[in-house]
């Protein structure tokens, strides 16, 4: 399909660079089976979900995985970790003049204690191939020196506020480079009020990567590349579905739970459970095989998620969804307001 069909006019006033407080009093636009429009609050989401539904969630956590270093030689270089097992990882970097393989970065502002960082590997575009001066598992490490990676449409640096904020509630397992977003809205309250109305709750992972932060440079969506994402699909999970009665619907919590699902997808609601890689591009004409509705947030023009979400649903319907959302002022983005798939 042609990428043009997928864009739309945000004024920038509507892209939200803070988080509402508390986290559930966004807005929430939901999306009926008969495409009519209706518009909530977060706090209404409770009422929609129907007993005996399951909601999956991703329980990725966020690495503060930003980095602010200096070269010897005292060039600035703005570093995101992007993948990495013990202290080797890949990055992506923004400085004046690339690093050189050898190049040692030191912390900015400079920690006399802490070695420098060492380039492995200078690759290709702005990709680095770098040593963490800390062996073994880096999240301390990350913890103590590294930023909370807001995307770059919030223009404004991290705060510590930003490491509650960006995080879900039930985030647990360290890896993503970006929040999933859709997730930011559940409270305790509200996960608590949807267990009593009998609605049952799945976790999966998947660790959102670079990809979040990667625009489609083609004018067809065919000609692009999706970057790898890793997931965990646990047995639990399958069997859950595998077992749901058929009526029942599965809802995805956000585009990355929906990935994960259908990325590991072997038929009609039924999973293989583990670990592995997915670039699964979802475009109108996909087939769902695992979830039935969706809660996400709004997304970029020209986005590979306004693509996901419009396979959904269809195209005409989501832009009609954007274009009411833009004229009702909705909060857009990661620490926007939310939409519900029905």
């Amino acid at each position: 399909m042609n990428v043009d069909l997928f864009d739309y006019e945000l004024p920038a006033a509507l892209i939200a660079q803070t988080p509402k407080v508390p986290r559930d009093a966004s807005r929430l636009l939901v999306i009926d089976p008969d495409d009519s429009l209706h518009h909530l609050s977060f706090q209404d989401v409770v009422d929609q979900i129907p007993p005996g539904a399951l909601l999956v969630f991703n329980d990725t956590r966020v690495i503060p995985a930003r980095l602010y270093t200096v070269k010897e030689t005292g060039g600035k270089v703005e570093l995101l970790l992007t993948r990495g097992m013990g202290n080797i990882w890949q990055a992506i970097f923004k400085a004046s003049r690339r690093p050189k393989t050898g190049d040692l970065l030191f912390l900015d502002p400079p920690v006399e204690a802490v070695e420098p960082l060492v380039v492995l590997e200078s690759g290709t575009e702005r990709e680095l191939t770098l040593r963490l001066p800390t062996p073994g598992e880096p999240w301390d490490f990350l913890e103590r020196y590294g930023h909370i990676p807001l995307p770059p449409y919030i223009e404004r640096p991290d705060t510590a506020d930003d490491r509650n904020r960006y995080q879900t509630v039930y985030a647990k397992n360290p890896g993503a480079i970006a929040a999933p977003t859709a997730g930011l809205h559940f409270t305790p309250r509200i996960l608590d009020a949807l267990n009593a109305r009998g609605v049952t709750f799945g976790n999966c992972t998947l660790h959102v990567g670079i990809g979040t932060f990667t625009p489609i440079k083609v004018a067809d969506t065919r000609d692009h590349v999706m970057h790898e994402e890793w997931f965990h699909i646990p047995k639990e999970l399958a069997k859950a579905i595998e077992q749901l009665p058929e009526e029942a619907p599965v809802i995805a919590v956000g585009t990355t739970s929906l990935r994960a699902l259908e990325g590991a997808a072997t038929g009609k609601r039924r999973l293989k459970p583990g670990q592995g890689l997915t670039s699964i591009f979802i475009t109108p004409g996909y087939q769902f095989r695992i979830i039935d509705s969706l809660i996400t947030n709004f997304h970029l023009p020209r986005s590979t998620l306004l693509m996901l979400v419009s396979a959904l649903r269809g195209r005409d319907t989501i832009m009609r969804a954007y274009i009411e959302a833009v004229e009702q002022k909705y909060r857009f983005f990661s620490y926007g307001d939310a939409m519900f798939i029905k």
